[in-house]
């Protein structure tokens, strides 16, 4: 078995291929454009694991790629909110047109499996309940719209050239090796140096969050057992606020929470998100690692 895995030098990514590495017996090939968001001093010395340079939105480099693929887990997207709300382009283009590419390569070449990784920002906000994997998408942000795009994208092979896709939609990810911009990072070294802690308006937009060992185990769990054409749900059922995150990180790094600052808050900041994740579970995964446990293991790494 060999699995092409795209974006895998960056957080995520590079988790999973070390799970796959420990988990399986999978030769995995990865490809990364190595941007700002990717390492690859992320990546494990491993017999059973190659490492390419390259853009997927490179028509040729893909194929060259895809051919000697039996199965292909996309990871590589521009994700975070800020930047996409500052300029689209190049979250089109990683995010829709690099989708497109792999597609295209899939129907040429034939894949066994194409699991397109997502988000819970593609339901948009949710006052109350949860998102079932059914529900409308109403993204309200440019990075949410692109990520939406490419879901549609990836279902519309799978009915029109029969391409085997499954779709993972996951909440917020953390844990080690995240980059220093997203929230727990970013504020973990900013209270361990003593500097303000920026929060959007009032602190009271709820995230869902999990840790992302577990994410990791759902998306393989979903590669090897999920239902052709179907949407899986991630998530850990642990909600927090924005504010409670900074006052958690502010107790775990003896900082005081004086250094909280209220910003302005950014444009369409969604309220809320949370996701149904029975259909996941039905498969025999759940999540195991606990906000309390995983915040801890997440501030040791960046201290050290």
């Amino acid at each position: 078995m060999n699995i092409l895995v795209t974006g895998g030098a960056g957080f995520i990514g590079s988790n999973y291929v070390r799970h796959v590495l420990e988990a399986t017996d999978a030769h995995v090939t990865t490809v990364d454009a190595l941007t700002y968001a990717g390492n690859r001093s992320n990546f494990p010395d491993h017999d059973r694991h190659e490492f390419v340079e390259g853009d997927i939105t490179n028509r040729e480099l893909v194929n060259d790629l895809v051919v000697d693929a039996d199965q292909i887990v996309n990871f590589a997207a521009e994700s975070h909110v800020d930047r996409s709300i500052d300029g689209a382009a190049t979250f089109v283009q990683s995010n829709v047109e690099g989708v497109a590419t792999l597609l295209d390569a899939c129907v040429e070449h034939g894949i066994d499996r194409f699991v397109q990784i997502s988000t819970d920002e593609v339901y948009g906000e949710i006052a109350e309940g949860e998102f079932v994997e059914g529900d409308k998408l109403t993204p309200r942000n440019p990075y949410a719209a692109t990520k939406a795009g490419a879901d549609l994208l990836s279902r519309s092979y799978h009915v029109t050239h029969d391409v085997p896709v499954v779709i993972t939609r996951s909440s917020n990810n953390y844990g080690p090796r995240q980059h220093t911009e997203k929230l727990i990072p970013k504020l973990i070294r900013r209270a361990s140096n003593g500097d303000t802690l920026p929060i959007y308006g009032d602190g009271s937009n709820v995230r869902e969050w999990t840790y992302v060992t577990d994410n990791c185990r759902a998306v393989e769990t979903v590669r090897q057992n999920g239902e052709t054409g179907e949407v899986y749900n991630i998530g850990s059922g642990d909600e927090q606020t924005n504010l409670e995150i900074a006052r958690t990180v502010c107790a775990a790094v003896d900082a005081s929470e004086d250094l909280i600052e209220f910003v302005e808050d950014r444009p369409g900041h969604d309220q809320r998100y949370a996701l149904d994740t029975q259909r996941v579970r039905t498969l025999g995964w759940e999540p195991t690692v606990s906000f309390e446990e995983g915040l801890a293991k997440t501030v040791a790494y960046y201290r050290e």
